[in-house]
């Protein structure tokens, strides 16, 4: 082998300066510095290059977070990527913290720990976590090792506390807490209460609820009012979610109420500036009413008054009336002032308390031809009457007093009746009186050819005819024949006797008349 050629020692250049001479530099070569500029530079591209692939291989580690209300418990999900397309990475530690267990959720199958699971090259792993509802922070540290040898460690955190703490959901409402809702028909008197939500109330809580229906004195509201027939209350709890509440409703003037509460809540009687219900109804704006959503828990109508008010009429013979007001039965509530009306303006107010009467009420003769009673300026069922003469009241009677020259008629009306209008008529004369009660009034007519006098008492639809027969006259009233002298002796005695009888029978002939013609002699 030939010897290495030698490699000439570099020239050493001395350089002098000698005042006033020109030093003269040589020319240097630029090809040694630029050769060893360029193996520096492939020298530091190398290193680079060999350097790169140790700091690119990498893990990113996210997470989202959601509440289970079942448990209480945060459940975050990890989600692990490997940076590398080229090289698949095996997650050789998990670190968490809170240290529970981070899986791998796998369909069909067990969940697997997500240390020592694989991560395909540019993918991707998701794994869940459960930690506490209370919790605020999460970090997990995941060590990757590639298969091209390279490791790191990368790590992933979640603030939890920017959430809403979880915690879990409830298995039942406190009833302090419960929401309701209601339905409610005050005319009709129904009304139903649910608790809302599928929760329960909690152990044996109750929550009460009472329908009830007043007697009011007005279709408004109005005092006092009392508690009609039986309340109905029942309670929602102990597996109870829903209840129907079904009440009376009185056919007057009501209130109904939809309450908050049981049976002791009840109030009776609702009085002048005594308690009041207020936000205990159903369906208030304030609490607790307010808790059940619905109509407004409170009704008030009806379109008569909670009485009993009735009357009946008593004629008397004396053209009076006697009028019995009463209030009584099944919803008289309330005093009843009655106004009893009769002809030419007379009118009398009458005040009668619940479950009793007045029969003190006498309409006077005059002013008994129409009767009204009125309730609240109404008048009531049946309240309307004139005077009728009752069937026992006496009659008038008619006697007659006659000779061949007069025939005299008199009409007599007993004490205790009314006035009475007489009309007597005989040929083509007629006479009429006035009868007063107790008194009697005469007419008497000249003799003639009519052998009868029509007698009429045109207020009783009564009408009379008698016979003008004298004896001892020639053969009838008005013959031709002269009057002949008055009998007596036993002849006079016997036609007084026969008298007697006569006006015995005119009365009670006069009694069976209702205007027909009764023959009789006289």
């Amino acid at each position: 082998m030939p010897p290495a050629p030698s490699v000439p020692p570099a020239p050493t250049l001395t350089l002098f300066f000698t005042p006033g001479v020109r030093v003269i530099r040589p020319k240097l070569s630029l090809r040694r510095p630029l050769a060893v500029l360029a193996a520096a530079l492939i020298g530091m591209t190398g290193a680079a290059v060999a350097a790169t692939p140790a700091a690119a291989h990498h893990t990113t580690i996210t997470a989202t977070a959601l509440c289970d209300q079942l448990s209480g418990e945060r459940v975050i999900t990890w989600k692990v990527v490997n940076s590398e397309r080229r090289t698949a990475a095996t997650i050789k530690k998990v670190t968490a913290e809170p240290s529970t267990p981070v899986q791998v959720l796998v369909p069909g199958a067990e969940p697997v720990d997500l240390q020592g699971v694989a991560i395909p090259r540019g993918g991707s792993v998701e794994a869940v976590q459960r930690v506490p509802g209370a919790t605020t922070s999460a970090k997990l540290i995941v060590e990757g090792r590639w298969d091209n040898k390279r490791e790191k460690t990368n790590e992933g955190t979640i603030n939890l506390a920017t959430d809403a703490a979880c915690n879990p959901a409830p298995k039942c409402v406190d009833a302090s807490q419960a929401k309701y809702s209601h339905t409610f028909d005050g005319p009709k008197g129904t009304a139903t209460v649910k608790l809302e939500g599928d929760l329960p109330l909690c152990g044996d809580e109750k929550q009460y609820f009472t329908l009830v229906s007043y007697f009011a004195p007005r279709p408004q509201f109005a005092t006092p009012q009392y508690v009609y027939g039986e309340p109905d209350s029942d309670f929602l709890g102990a597996g109870q979610n829903e209840i129907e509440l079904n009440i009376g409703v009185p056919d007057c003037h009501t209130q109904v109420d939809l309450i908050w509460g049981g049976v002791d809540e009840i109030i009776d009687p609702l009085v002048e500036d005594g308690p009041r219900y207020g936000s205990k109804k159903l369906g208030d704006k304030g609490a607790p009413g307010n808790r059940s959503s619905g109509p407004q828990g409170w009704y008030n109508g009806g379109s008569k008054n909670c009485t009993t008010p009735a009357s009946t009429f008593a004629s008397s013979c004396d053209g009076t009336v006697t009028v019995s007001l009463s209030n009584d039965g099944k919803i008289s509530k309330y005093p009843v002032e009655f106004e009893v009306r009769g002809e030419n303006g007379w009118s009398k107010k009458v005040t009668v308390e619940p479950g009793k009467a007045d029969n003190e009420t006498v309409v006077p003769a005059e002013n008994a031809g129409k009767i009204e009673v009125l309730v609240d300026g109404k008048v009531i069922e049946n309240g309307t009457y004139s005077w009728e003469r009752p069937e026992d009241c006496p009659l008038p009677t008619v006697t007659t007093d006659a000779d061949c020259e007069t025939f005299g008629l008199t009409a007599s009306n007993p004490e205790g009746g009314m006035p009475v209008k007489v009309e007597f008529t005989y040929g083509d004369k007629t006479e009429t009186r006035t009868v007063a009660p107790g008194s009697s009034e005469k007419v008497s007519f000249p003799a003639g050819d009519d052998e009868a006098a029509l007698v009429v008492l045109p207020e009783l639809g009564l009408e009379l005819e008698v016979v003008y027969a004298p004896e001892g006259c020639g053969g009838g009233g008005g013959g031709e024949e002269p009057p002949g002298l008055p009998v007596t002796g036993a002849a006079a005695g016997g036609i007084a006797a026969g008298a007697i009888a006569l006006l015995a029978l005119g009365a009670v002939l006069f009694v069976m008349a209702r205007r027909r013609r009764v023959h009789f002699t006289a």
